[in-house]
């Protein structure tokens, strides 16, 4: 997608349903900084490495800054996104099917938030997306298995992946003559970096769905060899960054 900024919002003026979309999009979003703030920035609060608000600025600047950067130099989530099913009858009805997957997010990601789950905006995407899909296709043949593989690879191997870091780094710290204001100290840059990849995660995966919207509104059903735009990496890093902002207050 090459579409500058004053195209798109004219697409939007055009097209009520890119409009809905855009703005659940956005609003996901801003649920997304908010609830996993804490994730990236609870160690350095408990251990007084960094004051509250200090620890939230960080964390604000960290996203911002992830879904920036790395968007820039690697887009695969964006990829994974777009492309991980396909959406039949028709440029409106498609429309129409990405409205209703991203009110299904938002949905849930309130309801998890507010019963306190811990929940996945990742996988409640991939999920939503496919699902309207499928409702439109009436068949699994429109979803795209190959893609659905690396999300559940990546769920996998996350968790698999941390276990096994946290308890090797447990042990080695154990060894290590350090005191306990360095060993404090450390949660800041560590602090920052979860934040960091956070955004470059989970920011990508919105621009994806920015992406197949705008195909959409062109009456095209499929996004095809895509270019990000700046402006648009920056509305959702900025998007992001206002949501963990919001949610440490």
């Amino acid at each position: 997608m090459s579409a500058s900024f004053f195209t798109f919002f004219a697409l939007m003026v055009e097209n009520p349903a890119l409009t809905v979309s855009v703005l659940l999009t956005l609003a996901v979003l801003v649920v997304n900084g908010w609830t996993d703030a804490p994730n990236a920035i609870a160690g350095a609060v408990v251990t007084g490495a960094l004051s509250f608000r200090r620890a939230v600025a960080l964390a604000a600047v960290c996203n911002f800054l992830g879904v920036l950067c790395v968007t820039a130099v690697y887009p695969s989530v964006v990829e994974t996104i777009y492309s991980i099913a396909a959406f039949g009858g028709g440029p409106r009805a498609a429309s129409l099917a990405l409205c209703a997957a991203m009110g299904a997010v938002v949905l849930w990601a309130a309801a998890a938030w507010w019963w306190g789950i811990p929940t996945s905006e990742s996988h409640a995407l991939a999920a939503g997306l496919s699902g309207a899909a499928l409702a439109l296709e009436g068949s699994l043949g429109c979803i795209r298995w190959q893609r659905w593989g690396a999300v559940l690879l990546g769920l996998v191997l996350s968790v698999a992946a941390g276990l096994w870091a946290g308890r090797q780094t447990e042990r080695l710290t154990r060894r290590w003559p350090l005191s306990s204001k360095l060993f404090r100290l450390c949660q800041i840059p560590g602090a920052a970096g979860t934040a960091f990849f956070h955004g470059a995660q989970d920011g990508q995966k919105f621009i994806g769905v920015l992406f197949l919207g705008v195909a959409f509104a062109n009456g095209q059903t499929s996004v095809g060899d895509a270019g990000i735009p700046i402006w648009i990496m920056l509305l959702c890093s900025a998007t992001m960054g206002i949501g963990t902002s919001v949610g440490g207050e």
